[in-house]
């Protein structure tokens, strides 16, 4: 599955969120996306996914369109996981996460599809919520139900935005090995969109480093991850060692007289 976001430009009235993106996802890559708050990572997440519809430039997905494709053809190749369940959902966690199915079921759930939910709640180990109300749950779990409604679209690839946001440490680094994992058993692909840096330094395999809605840097994590870069882009001193291959930020104080 080959997708592209082509010179992708989008903003409100004047205000210019994405300036001129272009990125290509790689096969069985887990791209991140980082940036300080108003960079345009969530809105360039939802571009892709077609929830927001670019000014100028496009995204393709095998060389079309998404613009051309149908919300449940788009539900087949990607997963998305959004910020926060901004929806309620009247319903159990088990029924929360068989929706995932219905890009390829329709309404009518069959027994691959009930056999496919159970194995996705045990694998993000939330099989003892399965009879929940998922309203009842706390912003952790309504979080971890969400992705594993994604991860039973079976999509091509996942879009995740802040997939960690609401999650304490552990759920952190479950829920980061739980997507690294998919991505090299099952060969899908995935963008995230995360604020916290030595998790994408972790987990990416490639980062895309925004500033005011343009690509700063992309690269390798140690590429990118650089004293100088957290300097410009964040306005952060930063010290930067390596942990067994990956990059690892200590960071130490905001720079003052810096916008």
């Amino acid at each position: 599955m080959n997708l592209k976001v082509n010179d992708v430009v989008f903003g409100y009235s004047s205000v210019t969120i994405l300036d001129k993106i272009t990125l290509e996802l790689g096969c069985s890559e887990v791209l991140g996306i980082v940036g300080p708050n108003g960079a345009g990572k969530s809105t360039l997440i939802r571009c892709i996914n077609k929830i927001l519809k670019p000014q100028k430039g496009a995204v393709t997905l095998d060389g079309r369109n998404i613009n051309d494709m149908s919300r449940m053809d788009i539900s087949k190749r990607l997963g998305y996981v959004p910020q926060s369940a901004s929806n309620t959902f009247p319903a159990t966690v088990f029924d929360t996460i068989l929706m995932g199915r219905r890009p390829h079921c329709g309404w009518r759930s069959s027994h691959d599809d009930i056999k496919k939910a159970l194995e996705i709640l045990k694998l993000v180990g939330i099989e003892t919520l399965a009879m929940r109300d998922f309203n009842e749950l706390s912003g952790g779990q309504q979080q971890k139900v969400i992705l594993a409604r994604a991860l039973a679209q079976e999509a091509d690839v996942l879009l995740l935005d802040e997939p960690t946001s609401n999650l304490d440490v552990r759920q952190q680094l479950e829920t980061m090995e739980i997507v690294r994992d998919m991505v090299a058993e099952k060969g899908i692909s995935a963008i995230m969109a995360i604020h916290d840096l030595n998790l994408a330094a972790r987990y990416a395999d490639r980062i895309i480093m925004l500033k005011n809605g343009k690509i700063y840097d992309v690269g390798e994590p140690f590429s990118v991850f650089t004293r100088e870069n957290i300097r410009d882009v964040y306005g952060v001193e930063a010290d930067v060692k390596d942990d067994d291959g990956k990059p690892y930020l200590l960071l130490k104080k905001p720079i003052k007289n810096m916008d």
